[in-house]
């Protein structure tokens, strides 16, 4: 679980240096930062439900 998540935040990130280095493509930088804050949470979310148990 935790690989799948390493690797959507390395797919959200770079979706959001492609868009900030493109200019065009402001919109595509503004999603991958959300989604990568997103699945940052859930992430952390996941991680303190595991150790509560």
């Amino acid at each position: 679980m935790w690989a799948l998540l390493i690797i959507l935040l390395i797919a959200w990130a770079g979706l959001a240096v492609f868009g900030f280095v493109i200019e065009g493509l402001l919109w595509l930088a503004i999603i991958g930062v959300v989604l990568f804050l997103i699945t940052l949470v859930i992430g952390i979310l996941r991680a303190r439900a595991a150790t509560e148990e």
